[in-house]
């Protein structure tokens, strides 16, 4: 078996059979000469169908994932999208994570249920009620997060594979948070997987994309179909960028939890953190299933102030080394107050989240002064 850093350096990457190039080319270019009707060279005819770089990106993640077919996209809400689209008809019921990302509520909230697709948010790490909820009615899909989307809950998924096949619904990971690095859910039963490549994949917070990937030919060419149909393609170059940042993916990855763990561990004890939401604390309700799944605990961490929002907010604007922004996994650290940012779409809805929680995506920087900025931040 290949190792997973060889394949994120040559999986789809074979050098240029023209020059030589051991850098996959930027096709810039949105048609294709053909050689007579239909005789078209390579199966290119048309970019927003097919271009070579973005196959190059394809094959990369297919093999990362463990998958047999991948698709990139424009960006990662344009992913969920379409496989939603190929996935639900009018009337079927998904169920989704009580802390989804902010983003994928709003999708299932504002604009499928206005298509006749409902949602109902579950604990998703809880397999107990999901099952109650499967039981009660039947869905389409179980949408799993796992690290979840901003409170780091983690769910069992060859566990939650089972149940969901076991009452007929497909289920579906986004494993934005872990990488295919730290967890491959396909290998423990699932039956797709999703990512916004804007984040760990990428890296470098220089280009948006999402992808799909999955070994379901049902889905696969479902995706195909509909991908073309809606046109929601990353351009060469955004391709080229996310396939650049795959090849340090790994080693970038191996210090993004170093530093994380360091990070929860100091927030642990800290005496204005009332709670730290971190899968490689022992504290964490899921620790041992996430040992067990996962390589590594990643490199998001969320906490909860003593004081509550206002400290929250204010903390967040004291910070200097963590950027306050939205996104997350580049090399650079970022820190946000999701109930205003990220998650302001949840809002008064079920998936509200707490308002004293600070969320953090850990960078590659020097541990020790990322932690120095944070004690400075938050005080006493």
């Amino acid at each position: 078996m290949t190792g997973f850093e060889t394949l994120a350096i040559h999986a789809g990457q074979e050098p240029d059979p023209l020059t030589g190039a051991v850098v996959p080319p930027i096709h810039q270019a949105s048609t294709y000469k053909q050689d007579g009707i239909g005789g078209t060279r390579g199966g290119y005819e048309y970019s927003r169908t097919a271009n070579p770089t973005r196959t190059a990106l394809e094959e990369c993640l297919a093999a990362l994932e463990g998958g047999t077919s991948a698709f990139a996209f424009a960006s990662g809400m344009a992913a969920e999208d379409c496989l939603l689209r190929v996935a639900c008809r009018p009337g079927d019921r998904v169920l989704i994570p009580t802390d989804a990302y902010g983003g994928t509520y709003r999708l299932f909230a504002k604009v499928l249920a206005a298509w006749g697709i409902t949602h109902e948010p579950v604990p998703i790490d809880d397999v107990t009620a999901v099952e109650a909820r499967l039981a009660a009615a039947p869905a389409k899909i179980v949408w799993a997060e796992t690290p979840t989307n901003p409170l780091l809950n983690v769910t069992d998924i060859r566990a939650l594979a089972e149940l969901a096949h076991h009452h007929g619904a497909l289920l579906v990971v986004d494993n934005t948070f872990a990488s295919p690095y730290l967890q491959r859910p396909l290998e423990l039963g699932a039956d797709a997987v999703v990512h916004s490549t804007t984040k760990y994949l990428g890296g470098h917070s220089d280009v948006v994309g999402g992808a799909v990937i999955t070994s379901s030919p049902e889905l696969a060419e479902g995706l195909a179909f509909t991908r073309n149909a809606t046109g929601a393609v990353p351009g060469p170059f955004d391709s080229w960028l996310t396939l650049r940042g795959i090849k340090t993916l790994a080693v970038r990855m191996d210090r993004h939890c170093a530093n994380a763990q360091l990070i929860a561990e100091m927030l642990a004890t800290h005496p204005a953190v009332t709670r730290v939401h971190y899968p490689g604390l022992p504290s964490h309700p899921s620790h041992e299933i996430a040992k067990a799944q996962m390589r590594g605990f990643g490199g998001m961490v969320s906490f909860q102030v003593r004081d509550g929002r206002r400290h929250a907010v204010d903390l967040c604007a004291r910070a200097r080394l963590f950027t306050l922004g939205e996104s997350l996994g580049g090399v650079e650290s970022l820190i946000e107050h999701p109930a205003r940012m990220t998650h302001a779409s949840t809002a008064g809805s079920p998936l509200e989240v707490p308002d004293d929680l600070v969320r953090l995506s850990v960078g590659i920087e020097d541990a020790a002064d990322l932690i120095a900025d944070l004690e400075q931040a938050i005080g006493v």
